[in-house]
């Protein structure tokens, strides 16, 4: 049996000058052993404009992490962003309309990191551009001043709630955190099901009738097999993206 296909969305990445479509292997590599299934790299550009197209081979949507910003003006911002260089229009042109359009077919779809945050700011949710300023949040940026292993590493915990909390089995649990911006406003078709200690949310559900809509904050694709809670979240993933391979529909 052929196994399911789930698209990556790629991120502009600049080498000497040169524009790459790229997503970080360990995206691809959880898609492959820890879901089970086969990743399909979308690039950007005019190719990606066919959203019919892509979706009709489509079992499930990874929405992985990256260095990019989502660009505030999707979400209504006033402020300009922050960072003018850590922005990826090419990849918001791509994710928005992607996950739209996912959450219309109940395509099992799972988001990470600043894929969390596309998921949230597609379905009319806001953003805060940089958490660390907003008073009572932590600073949930990475450690650059430490090794790789580190900076993945457990950071703080996160408190679990409905759907999550039943998947996973524990009230809490230790995740890594590596990001500047955060959700302002919760869009409404979705639920916070994780929250850290500041109170800012971490993990987000789409409806109860939605098979796969789940978005976390951290980064569950680092050491996704050998993670308890990432293994179970990509096993379920691969089961939705499954299930609708077979009957068109998760079971």
């Amino acid at each position: 049996m052929s196994r399911p296909i789930v698209l990556v969305p790629c991120c502009t990445k600049l080498n000497d000058g040169h524009a790459f479509d790229s997503v970080g292997r360990k995206y691809s590599a959880a898609v492959a052993e820890a879901a089970e299934c086969q990743p399909l790299l979308v690039p950007l550009g005019p190719a990606s404009s066919d959203l019919g197209a892509l979706l009709e081979v489509a079992d499930g949507i990874l929405l992985p992490g990256s260095l990019s910003n989502v660009h505030p003006s999707l979400y209504g911002a006033s402020e300009p962003p922050i960072n003018e260089n850590a922005l990826d229009p090419a990849r918001d042109g791509l994710a928005i309309p992607l996950i739209q359009e996912a959450f219309k077919r109940k395509l099992p779809t799972f988001a990470i990191c600043r894929g969390f945050q596309e998921l949230n700011v597609a379905l009319g949710g806001t953003l805060d551009q940089a958490v660390h300023t907003i008073t009572g949040r932590r600073d949930h940026r990475e450690r650059p001043d430490v090794p790789l292993d580190d900076r993945f590493g457990p950071a703080h915990p996160v408190t679990l709630t409905g759907t999550l909390k039943d998947w996973i089995g524990k009230d809490e649990i230790i995740v890594n955190s590596l990001h500047w911006q955060g959700i302002q406003r919760l869009a409404p078709p979705l639920a916070a099901e994780a929250h850290a200690e500041d109170g800012l949310i971490e993990a987000v559900r789409g409806p109860a009738d939605h098979p796969f809509f789940i978005g976390v904050q951290w980064h569950p694709e680092w050491q996704a097999r050998s993670n308890p809670v990432s293994a179970a979240l990509f096993r379920r993933f691969g089961d939705a993206a499954r299930a609708f391979a077979s009957h068109g529909l998760a079971a």
